[in-house]
């Protein structure tokens, strides 16, 4: 079939939305930017429309509160954008572990449309999904209305992420640039995390990281590193240049060799063009990728993934500061529970020792420790302390597995910050944590 024949323009896609349907869009770079650029045109003859998103990178006026009688956002990833208009009333967020993120979501309400990003049709009728396969096949499959967004800059990625032209109801032709994320630059505290666990890593590990300094980081201390392989839920410029240099070649992999695995990908525009027909790179159902049996399947599974805050048991708030929402789980507890269950892995959360905070109702800063005696009020559990295994900050590694809580008090002040580790032991005696 040929798709031309299915091409409508943005407004005849948006006058297909009725009041009270609820709207899937795709993660990151996957999302219909020029849909949900445009969206808020209709509010005046739409209301109740519901539009979950994860980690969108679009910007949108259907955030602002004008417009919440019409629009209600569900999040399971909060962007910047998300978390300030947080206050708006209109928008929550999901709580969810990536890997089920699209399973759980099907068994509370379907969708009654699907609306993302992709690449050209191919010579044989299929387009790709592109930037992400996390959840995006699988809301499209139960969708009662599919419209793509196909776009001649969006990479055609292989692996699980393709679409028959005929499972599409529109294609609206676009042609903006696909979302791209600058490299974070690291600092000193980088570096040093960085080596902390570069140095934790054997040749022929596999590995999964995230973005930010810290994960640039140790991107370039695996530099010297052999015979890597990739099984992750996000595909990062970082992981890109190593498989340049030859460091990530996936020869010891022991299932999907030779092959980065991937749930979405974010970096930037020479990534893309890295994974654009790229047999090397699988893009697939999330929750595939992240499903910890999955993950374990390879030996020297490393998981390598960043919190804010950390307590005296080992606890991970990695998502909230307190009760307000600033990203979200992702996968970071289906990663850390995958690589421990592989043989020789390990799972790592790394963090800076402390933190500057603003006080807002005087203004002034102060320089607090972001290893804690208890989280702060309301705050998320990531990462259960069931399921932490190593924690590094500028300062050192605490290994805490199978350890008491009586040792793991002693190994995560060892790495706090000198200014605040007498208080934490304080504390914890304070606490009842520790005995006198």
């Amino acid at each position: 079939m040929d798709y031309k024949t299915k091409l409508i323009g943005i407004d005849q896609a948006l006058g297909l939305v009725k009041s009270g349907d609820v709207i899937v869009t795709g993660l990151g770079a996957a999302e219909a930017g020029l849909f949900m650029g445009q969206l808020h045109t209709i509010a005046d003859r739409v209301k109740n429309v519901t539009i979950t998103n994860c980690l969108p990178t679009h910007p949108s006026l259907v955030y602002d509160e004008k417009y919440a009688d019409s629009f209600f956002v569900d999040g399971w990833f909060y962007s910047p954008e998300l978390r300030k208009a947080h206050k708006n009333g209109n928008i929550a967020f999901i709580p969810n572990h990536l890997h089920l993120s699209a399973s759980k979501r099907l068994d509370f309400v379907r969708p009654n449309i699907y609306v993302g990003a992709a690449s050209m049709p191919d010579k044989h009728g299929f387009v790709s999904l592109s930037m992400s396969n996390t959840y995006e096949r699988r809301m499209l499959d139960a969708a009662d209305l599919v419209i793509l967004e196909i776009n001649p800059n969006m990479p055609f990625s292989l692996g699980d992420c393709y679409v028959s032209v005929e499972e599409v109801d529109y294609f609206v032709q676009t042609d903006y640039e696909v979302p791209t994320i600058a490299d974070a630059p690291f600092s000193e505290k980088d570096v040093l995390i960085g080596k902390y666990i570069a140095d934790m890593i054997p040749d022929g590990s596999c590995i999964q990281l995230g973005i930010g300094g810290i994960p640039n980081a140790v991107a370039s201390a695996l530099e010297s590193k052999n015979d890597l392989g990739v099984h992750t839920e996000m595909l990062t410029t970082g992981m890109m240049h190593l498989a340049k240099m030859g460091v990530i070649n996936g020869r010891c992999k022991q299932a999907e060799k030779r092959t980065m695995v991937c749930a979405f990908s974010l970096g930037s525009k020479e990534l893309y063009e890295f994974m654009d027909y790229n047999p090397s790179v699988a893009v697939m159902d999330g929750g595939w990728v992240n499903d910890p049996y999955v993950i374990a399947r390879n030996d020297r599974q490393i998981s390598i993934n960043t919190t804010l805050e950390v307590d005296l048991t080992g606890q991970c708030a990695s998502e909230s500061l307190g009760s307000r929402q600033f990203s979200g789980t992702g996968g970071q507890a289906d990663t850390a529970i995958g690589a421990q269950n592989s043989k020789g892995g390990k799972s790592i959360i790394a963090l800076y020792s402390t933190a500057v905070i603003k006080d807002h109702k005087t203004g002034e800063t102060r320089t607090v420790s972001k290893i804690v005696p208890q989280l702060m009020t309301g705050a998320a559990v990531s990462l259960s302390r069931n399921d932490v295994d190593r924690v590094v900050t500028e300062y050192g590694v605490a290994e805490l597995r199978g350890t008491n809580l009586r040792e793991r008090v002693r190994r995560l002040i060892a790495i706090a910050h000198p200014d605040f580790r007498d208080q934490l032991h304080e504390d914890a005696v304070r606490f009842g944590i520790l005995g006198r």
